[in-house]
């Protein structure tokens, strides 16, 4: 079984910054693919960035790209989200995923995901 929590969500007004934390605890993680994605309301789900434990392959929505970056922390088990320039637009419920076949940018692909931490970017 595998546990993600996320946090560091909140309010910030738009241009400004917010890194989104998500510990996985559980399993041996090195073949996992890690997601974010995020859900505004009335939205469907949406890829923002993925990445893995070993290989250092990232991938970003075009929405997020040259604003958001990725990264982990292997000791840690702990994948990070810095996002800056933020637009109201970024609104959102953001989850962290766990993918047992590796990264992917596909909401399918994930089988285990966090609780979700809420960003409001106010204009």
């Amino acid at each position: 079984q595998v546990q993600l929590v996320e946090s560091g969500g909140g309010l910030v007004q738009a241009g400004g910054s917010l890194r989104l934390s998500c510990a996985a605890s559980g399993r041996t993680f090195s073949s996992y693919g890690l997601g974010w994605f995020r859900q505004a309301p009335g939205k469907e789900r949406e890829f923002v960035a993925a990445t893995d434990w070993s290989s250092g392959i990232i991938y970003y929505a075009d929405s997020v790209k040259g604003r958001f970056t990725i990264s982990r922390d292997n000791a840690k088990n702990t994948v990070y989200l810095q996002m800056n320039s933020l637009k109201p637009e970024d609104t959102a419920v953001y989850y962290c995923a766990a993918d047992p076949g590796g990264t992917s940018a596909s909401v399918y692909e994930y089988d285990y995901w966090g609780q979700g931490t809420q960003v409001t970017v106010s204009s």
